[in-house]
C-alpha cells in the first residue's frame, strides 16, 4: 500500500531528504493526522529522476496512530527491495503473515485515509482506519497487470502496546495499493519470452517467440526480478498457447540473490540441478529467452552464460539468440502497401522516404478489380483484398500476369457497413477475416487464403467485430468490437485446433483500452504494443500506443495528427508509422514530422 504523488494533500516541508551525491530520497513517515474530522487523501511522493533511488523513514518514537498508517503508506512507495521498513510499522505477528509481493492495486490517486475509529470498546489501544480510493488497476502474484475499477475500501488495525507505548498496525490487507503516479514510478513494464507451442513463422520451421509483459519495481534490481519472474513460467492468461525452455522447477542456485553482468556485459546465471542435463541445443534455447527478456534492461546483456552443478551449460550472445528463435521485430517488410486513387494495390519501399509508387506485380495491382481494404501476407507473396462494396474477399499471388479468379469469400449483409471488415494474414500464412452481416456476424478463417472458410470460435464476445489484426508472434489477435455505438479494443489468444481443419478459438478476450469509448483505428506496433486512434469519453480523437494488457506503456504518444481514418505500424519499430487522414496517406519517422506520401491513396498496411 502506499501514496500518489497527486491528488494528496499539500506537502509539509521538510517531508523528504534529498542526498544528491548518492542518488538517495528518504521519505518521512512523520505527518499529522487528525483522529477526527474530514476524510484525507495520503499526502504524495514528489516526482524524481528515475534514478535516483527513494527509501522511506522508519516509525518515530511515540508517534500517534494516524502518523503510523501514513509512514507506513509511504514505505511502500520506496525502493526497499524487501520492505523491511514498512515491515518495521508492524506488530511483530503482523509482519509475519502480510505478503506485500501477493498483489499490487493501483488506484487512481492516492489511498484516502478516513477518521480514527475505536476497533474494540472500552479499549483505547486499539483504534482503526479506512483506506478507500477508486481501482484502476491489479498486478497479481505473477506480476500480471489488468485494468479494474469500482470503489476501493480496505482497513487497518492498530494497537498500543502496553509497555512501550507505541503504535503498529496489526492487521491489514495482503498486498500492496498505491497510486497510479506512485505506480508509475516505481515499476515498470517489461516483456519475458516464451516461445509459441504450435506455431512457426509460415516461412521457416524456425520457433516464434512470445512477449508476455509484467511489471516489476523499477529500481529494486530489475535484472534478478526479471529472471526469477522467466524462469517461474509464462502468465496464467498465456500459459495456454506458449511454453518454457527451462525444465521444471528450475531456479536459480540456491544463495543466489542478485544477478550483474560483468564489464564485457556477460551475464552469468547459476541454475539449480533441475537443469544440469539438458541438452546444448535445449540450453541454447533458454539462453535466447533470457536474452530476448533482459535486452531492453540497463545494465546491457549482450551475452549469456548458464551454469548448473558448477559447470558451464552453454552460452549465447544476441545474434545466435536470433537464430534460435524469431520475434516479430525480427522480420523486416520489404514494402508499404496502400490503395491508390483507382482502388488498385500499389507499394513503396519500406525504408526509404520515396512517394512514388509502383502497383504491385498481379491482379490485384495491375486489373481493374476496385478494392476498399486489403492485406499483404508476411512473405509478401500473397495478398487479399475486399471488394469496393464489402461483399467479396479476393486472394491474388504478387506476381506479374496472375489472375484473380473468383472471389473466396462473399457476404449477405444488406449495407457497406455490414459486410467485411479488412483482412488480416497471421504467422502460419492463414487469412482472418470478420462478416459483419447482422443476421450471421462470423469472424473466419481461410487457411492458405483458400478453401471453405472455418468459423473461428469466440466465447465471450459481445458485439460486432469491425476491425481484426493477427500479431506477428501467430497466438494473439486484436478486435475492434462494436456494441451500443461505442467501439472497444480486445486482445484475443488464437487456441488452434487438435486436429487438421479445426477451427481455432479465440479466447479471454481483454480489454486494452479501457479508457476509450471509441476506437476509429489501430495496428500492432511492437511485440507486445498496439498503436490506437480513438476518444475517450467527451474527448477529441487521439493517437497513443497501448500494452496488450491494458496499461500505457512509457514514452511519448504519436506527434498528433488530425481526421485519422486508418492507421498502419510495423512491428519493427524501425519502420514509419502510416496513416490515411483527410491529407491522403502520410508517414511519420523517428525524430521528425508526419510527411504526406500520396494525396489520393487509402488504406495503408504492412504486411500482416
Amino acid at each position: 500500500m502506499g501514496a500518489d504523488r497527486e491528488g494528496g494533500a499539500r506537502r509539509m516541508p521538510g517531508r523528504a531528504t534529498a542526498y544528491a551525491a548518492c542518488g538517495v530520497v528518504l521519505l518521512a513517515g512523520c505527518a499529522s493526522m487528525p483522529d477526527s474530522g474530514d476524510l484525507r487523501g495520503v499526502e504524495s511522493t514528489p516526482r524524481q529522476d528515475t534514478q535516483v533511488r527513494v527509501f522511506a523513514m522508519p516509525p518515530q518514537e511515540d508517534a500517534p496512530a494516524s502518523e503510523i498508517v501514513q509512514g507506513f503508506l509511504e514505505a511502500l512507495t520506496s525502493d526497499d527491495p524487501n520492505y523491511e521498513t514498512a515491515s518495521r510499522y508492524l506488530t511483530p505477528e503482523a509482519a509475519k503473515t502480510w505478503q506485500p509481493e501477493l498483489s499490487t492495486t493501483v488506484l487512481a490517486n492516492g489511498p484516502t485515509i478516513g477518521p480514527e475509529r475505536p476497533a474494540d470498546r472500552g479499549d483505547a489501544n486499539v483504534v482503526s482506519y479506512s483506506l478507500t480510493g477508486e481501482r484502476v488497476a491489479t498486478v497479481d502474484q505473477q506480476q500480471s497487470y489488468a485494468p479494474a475499477d469500482g470503489d476501493y475500501g480496505q482497513s487497518v488495525f492498530l494497537t498500543r502496546d502496553p509497555k512501550t507505548k507505541q503504535w503498529r498496525i496489526d492487521g491489514l490487507p495482503q498486498g500492496v495499493v498505491m497510486g497510479k503516479s506512485d505506480f508509475q514510478r516505481n515499476y515498470t513494464s517489461v516483456n519475458k519470452y516464451y516461445f509459441a507451442s504450435n506455431t512457426t513463422t509460415g516461412t521457416s520451421p524456425q520457433t516464434v517467440a512470445v512477449a508476455d509483459p509484467v511489471y516489476v519495481r523499477e529500481r529494486v534490481d530489475p535484472m534478478t526480478q526479471m529472471v526469477r519472474s522467466l524462469l517461474t513460467g509464462p502468465t496464467s492468461w498465456l500459459d495456454h498457447v506458449v511454453r518454457s525452455s527451462f525444465p521444471t522447477g528450475t531456479k536459480l542456485k540456491k544463495g543466489v540473490t542478485s544477478l550483474t553482468p560483468d564489464d564485457r556485459s556477460i551475464l552469468t546465471v547459476p541454475l539449480n540441478d533441475r537443469a544440469a542435463r539438458v541438452s546444448p541445443t535445449r540450453c541454447e534455447a533458454m539462453a535466447a529467452q533470457l536474452l530476448f527478456t533482459l535486452q531492453n534492461l540497463t545494465p546491457a546483456v549482450d551475452e549469456v552464460e548458464l551454469q548448473a552443478d558448477g559447470k558451464q551449460l552453454c552460452m549465447l550472445n544476441e545474434a545466435d539468440a536470433d537464430e534460435v528463435a524469431a520475434r516479430g521485430s525480427m522480420r523486416s517488410p520489404e514494402y508499404l502497401y496502400f490503395l491508390d486513387g483507382e482502388h488498385r494495390l500499389v507499394r513503396l519501399p519500406a525504408g526509404n522516404s520515396s512517394t512514388n509508387p509502383d502497383p504491385v506485380p498481379g491482379a490485384l495491382g495491375e486489373g481493374g478489380k476496385e478494392l476498399r481494404s486489403v492485406a499483404v501476407s508476411r512473405d509478401e507473396h500473397s495478398a487479399a483484398g475486399v471488394g469496393i462494396d464489402g461483399k467479396a474477399l479476393y486472394v491474388g499471388s504478387l506476381v506479374s500476369g496472375g489472375s484473380l479468379g473468383e472471389p473466396v469469400l462473399s457476404s449477405k449483409g444488406p449495407t457497406e457497413n455490414d459486410r467485411l471488415t479488412a483482412p488480416s494474414w497471421d504467422a502460419e500464412g492463414d487469412l482472418w477475416v470478420a462478416d459483419r452481416d447482422p443476421a450471421d456476424p462470423r469472424l473466419l478463417l481461410l487457411e492458405e487464403g483458400a478453401g471453405k472458410p472455418l468459423t473461428v470460435r469466440t466465447p465471450g464476445l459481445d458485439g460486432r467485430v469491425k476491425d481484426i489484426r493477427l500479431a506477428a508472434d501467430g497466438v494473439r489477435i486484436a478486435l475492434v468490437v462494436e456494441k451500443d455505438g461505442k467501439q472497444s479494443l480486445f486482445v484475443g489468444r488464437i487456441e488452434r485446433g487438435e486436429k487438421p481443419g479445426e477451427a481455432p478459438s479465440v479466447q479471454e478476450l481483454r480489454s486494452a483500452t479501457p479508457e476509450m469509448e471509441e476506437v476509429t483505428t489501430m495496428s500492432w506496433a511492437g511485440d507486445s504494443r498496439l498503436v490506437v486512434v480513438g476518444r475517450e469519453q467527451g474527448g477529441v480523437q487521439q493517437m497513443r500506443y497501448v500494452q496488450v494488457d491494458g496499461s500505457t506503456p512509457e514514452g511519448p504518444a504519436p506527434a498528433a495528427l488530425t481526421g485519422v481514418k486508418e492507421i498502419a505500424a510495423s512491428e519493427d519499430d524501425r519502420l514509419p508509422l502510416v496513416a490515411y487522414s483527410e491529407d491522403g496517406i502520410v508517414r511519420l519517422s523517428s525524430g521528425t514530422q508526419w510527411q504526406k506520401v500520396d494525396t489520393d491513396g487509402t488504406a495503408p498496411v504492412y504486411p500482416g
